[in-house]
């Protein structure tokens, strides 16, 4: 069996940009100490790389649709998945996708799809393409129940994964008692919750790009006289040591922003709170779409509601002035990251889906 992945966005020399980018970058890594693996991309220039067993190909100068830089086409993706048994289309939405899956039911290979967010113009803007693909591979219960495919045969969980050797514990590095977000600094992060949340004396270290002026304005405006730091471009290693160090990792997501936004699908999986809950921090999460399939209240950690800063704090200070509840639920965290969310387990789950359909007629696939 050879997979072929498909992801849309950017992957250029100085890493993944972005939650989802790093999502199939590294199921596409560790699937590749199984079975033949590819991942296709686009970028600037043609380019042919390796990482480990996995081979990346880098379509360059794509065709970007409508001007949409999430939403890459170049007609070379049809001789990238020549060599494919399976193609792993990443993002269902965008043009790439559905002229994949329309190559592989002409070619009578197997096409699977995971929704990762975005997306752009498509086909799938008109009609239903859901029937194009041979599986709908999801990160979460939520995300299978936000697309309508809870009662699908084709649509499985597959979940989400860590590296649990990179994100891990270390005994030597001391907890300093204070919270850590790591994510986009976007509104529907939730992190104005947050600092207004933030108890007295209690550190905070937002971890992420960063934002646009207005958004940097608002955030210190709120964190004058708090201690709150702001660390744009940190590599893994430093992201690392921030999780080791933190007595929780918080992602205090929204439906409704403090700008008066909505966001419909703000989380489809949380991996900053895996990330976190595998170096035995414990988490703090909002009732809000995916995360609480993340973080089980009351044992790895908590879940607030959203757009509640009085209860956000009320947990925040608990880590701050308990650090026996941050170790023992932090420990339960990495257990429970363990024995759930590695890479391997994702990694067996797609294969079990991808080797089901081999033992199915060839035939389209329809979901209700």
């Amino acid at each position: 069996m050879r997979v072929v992945h498909v992801v849309p966005a950017l992957f250029g020399p100085d890493g993944i940009v972005g939650g989802a980018e790093r999502y199939a970058f590294e199921l596409a890594r560790h699937m590749a100490t199984h079975v033949p693996t590819t991942l296709v991309t686009f970028g600037d220039r043609d380019r042919d790389e390796h990482d480990g067993a996995l081979d990346v190909k880098v379509i360059g100068n794509p065709w970007y649709v409508r001007g949409q830089r999430t939403n890459p086409f170049a007609f070379r993706l049809f001789a990238a998945l020549r060599s494919a048994d399976i193609v792993h289309c990443h993002q269902q939405h965008i043009v790439v996708s559905s002229a994949a899956a329309v190559w592989c039911r002409a070619r009578r290979r197997r096409v699977f799809v995971s929704e990762l967010g975005g997306g752009g113009w498509d086909v799938s803007a008109y009609v239903s393409t859901d029937g194009w693909f041979h599986g709908h591979l999801h990160l979460s219960d939520y995300s299978r129940r936000i697309c309508r495919h809870e009662h699908a045969a084709s649509a499985h969980v597959i979940g989400g994964g860590v590296d649990v050797d990179k994100f891990s514990p270390d005994a030597s590095v001391v907890r300093d008692g204070g919270a850590v977000f790591v994510g986009r600094i976007l509104p529907h992060k939730g992190i104005t919750d947050l600092i207004r949340g933030l108890p007295p004396g209690m550190p905070l270290t937002v971890v992420g790009p960063k934002p646009d002026d207005d958004t940097a304005a608002t955030l210190a405006d709120l964190a004058r006289g708090k201690n709150v730091s702001f660390k744009h471009g940190l590599d893994d290693p430093g992201i690392v040591m921030e999780y080791r160090r933190a007595s929780c990792i918080v992602l205090p997501s929204v439906y409704r922003t403090s700008i008066g936004t909505e966001t419909a699908v703000p989380e489809l999986l949380g991996q900053t709170l895996l990330e976190g809950m595998a170096c035995a921090a414990p988490a703090i999460c909002t009732d809000v779409a995916s995360l609480p399939e993340i973080v089980d209240d009351g044992v790895t950690g908590f879940v607030v509601p959203p757009n509640d800063s009085v209860a956000l704090g009320e947990r925040l200070r608990m880590f701050h002035l308990h650090p026996e509840l941050v170790r023992s639920m932090g420990k339960a965290g990495r257990e429970r990251v363990l024995k759930h969310f590695t890479w391997s387990s994702v990694v067996q789950r797609c294969l079990d889906v991808y080797e089901g359909t081999f033992r199915r007629p060839q035939h389209a696939t329809r979901t209700s």
